[in-house]
């Protein structure tokens, strides 16, 4: 299992140390440095100021989001990057959710799995630099009729295939990640629940496309929080408000996929108060209404020896990425969490 360090969303208050982060993560042998992005700061531009003043670490898109640009418009930033970044780009996509799709980006929230799956080929047909060309349900290239004719990428790409990876919560959006992706980008990722809500559908997926029968060659890369200290329950504290926003506000009351997730995990009566009382305004509630178990088995707690544990248990469950969102607003902190995670990965014995 590798680390890594997910940087989250320029703009969230943190911006001035991001790069010092980014950089001691490069230093420490971190493996990737993702960069995500909503409606504030768009990620291709964090990636390429983070690639520029590095070295080794990889830098990834958590997400590019597949309503903000056509599929080509895509291909052509992730061969940029991975060119000015000397092969060290990896494409993470996702098609965000209807709120920011279509009140952000006037883009219709239709068919998110075709509309993820023609995407996809799209985009690999452009970065292997053949003519492009296709003829699908919700793109068309060229268009018909007019002036268009096949193109061809000039960048040249460092590497012939440049990572290709999903952001992936559903069922069924899994088993296509492990069908048309290199690895799937995961969110509130338990070890202990992780068979049932993701990797059995990972793995159909694999098997579907003939790439199975398990997950070999497959990257599976979930973002965990992570707080050092002794006292467990108010470290997990830190998260409650976190942890609300997802299960509670990230959505609509009959589509959230954070609240589905809570649910497949077992905390079906805890994930609709959550719901109910974020929607309600009562913020405060909802987050009161997390329960502590949720939060432990999705984060990183406690001091090395207890966190060591967890990453092991991460390993043994399928990890091969475990990407790192240490707490804290201080640049100390949030330097100390990276080492402690080399630390604690190096006790857990299962550093690859």
């Amino acid at each position: 299992m590798r680390l890594g360090i997910n940087l989250g969303y320029w703009g969230a208050g943190m911006d001035a140390d991001n790069l010092a982060v980014a950089q001691e993560a490069d230093r420490l042998g971190y493996s990737v440095c993702w960069a995500a992005e909503a409606y504030g700061s768009d990620a291709p531009t964090v990636l390429s100021w983070v690639a520029a003043q590095t070295e080794r670490i990889d830098v990834g898109s958590g997400i590019f989001q597949i309503p903000a640009r056509t599929p080509a418009m895509t291909a052509m930033t992730a061969a940029t990057l991975d060119t000015l970044s000397g092969g060290r780009f990896r494409l993470g996509l996702g098609v965000s959710g209807p709120q920011v799709s279509e009140g952000w980006y006037g883009v219709k929230f239709d068919k998110p799995l075709a509309r993820t799956r023609e995407y996809a080929e799209i985009i690999r047909k452009a970065m292997s630099r053949e003519r492009l060309s296709h003829q699908g349900e919700h793109w068309t290239l060229p268009l018909p009729g007019g002036p268009g004719k096949p193109i061809k990428l000039t960048v040249h790409p460092v590497r012939e295939e440049i990572p290709l990876y999903i952001a992936a919560i559903g069922p069924k959006n899994l088993e296509q990640t492990g069908e048309i992706a290199d690895g799937a980008l995961l969110i509130f990722f338990s070890p202990e629940h992780a068979e049932e809500t993701t990797l059995r559908y990972l793995r159909a997926g694999r098997e579907k496309a003939g790439k199975g029968p398990g997950l070999d060659g497959f990257d599976v890369c979930p973002t965990v929080p992570m707080a050092v200290g002794e006292d467990v329950h108010a470290l997990a504290d830190q998260f409650r408000p976190y942890t609300a926003l997802y299960v509670g506000g990230m959505g609509s009351r009959k589509q959230n996929f954070y609240n589905r997730l809570a649910q497949r995990m077992g905390y079906g009566k805890e994930a609709a108060e959550i719901q109910d009382k974020y929607l309600a305004g009562d913020k405060e509630g909802a987050a009161a209404a997390v329960p502590h178990e949720l939060i432990d088995s999705t984060t990183l707690l406690g001091p090395v020896e207890r966190i060591s544990e967890r990453m092991r248990a991460y390993a043994e469950a399928g990890v091969t990425t475990l990407s790192l969102a240490p707490a804290g607003f201080a640049l100390e902190e949030r330097i100390a969490g990276l080492r402690a995670g080399v630390e604690a990965l190096e006790r857990a014995g299962v550093a690859s």
